[in-house]
């Protein structure tokens, strides 16, 4: 499971130091790929072939065929260098807005990969209490 918050620069060349924390789930190779909200997605290969099984499972409606456009289209393998770092490819950068300042959020299952300033924009916890009622309904206990 991945955990924590985690702040980095990334370099003019699009390298980007993975957080010590966060190596060891990701391992040598990992996938980064489109996420949500404008973020991107990294995953480690074992979580990766669950995700691709999953958009795999999905019906034939045309939702179903963009989701895995968005997901598998914009993958891409990355390899972690003897500094730690690894190259987030140009489209992902533009994709994220990825410039300078950035946020590694663990998220259970996966990485999300923020530009600082979206990530501060997006993460208003004022409505959390409202949030965490409506899914209470589905088993969540605090």
């Amino acid at each position: 499971m991945f955990t924590g918050e985690y702040n980095h620069t990334i370099d003019a060349k699009g390298r980007i130091i993975v957080p010590s924390k966060l190596r060891d789930g990701l391992g040598d190779k990992f996938i980064v790929t489109r996420g949500l909200e404008g973020c991107l997605f990294v995953y480690s290969e074992e979580e990766w072939d669950l995700f691709a099984a999953s958009l795999r499972e999905l019906p034939g409606t045309a939702q179903a065929r963009k989701l895995k456009r968005a997901f598998l289209s914009a993958a891409s393998y990355c390899d972690i260098d003897k500094q730690g770092r690894f190259l987030v490819p140009s489209s992902l950068r533009e994709y994220a807005g990825l410039e300078k300042d950035v946020v590694f959020a663990g998220v259970d299952n996966r990485i999300e990969l923020w530009d600082k300033g979206r990530w501060d924009e997006i993460n208003d916890y004022s409505d959390i209490d409202e949030a965490a009622e409506e899914l209470s309904a589905f088993g969540l206990k605090f």
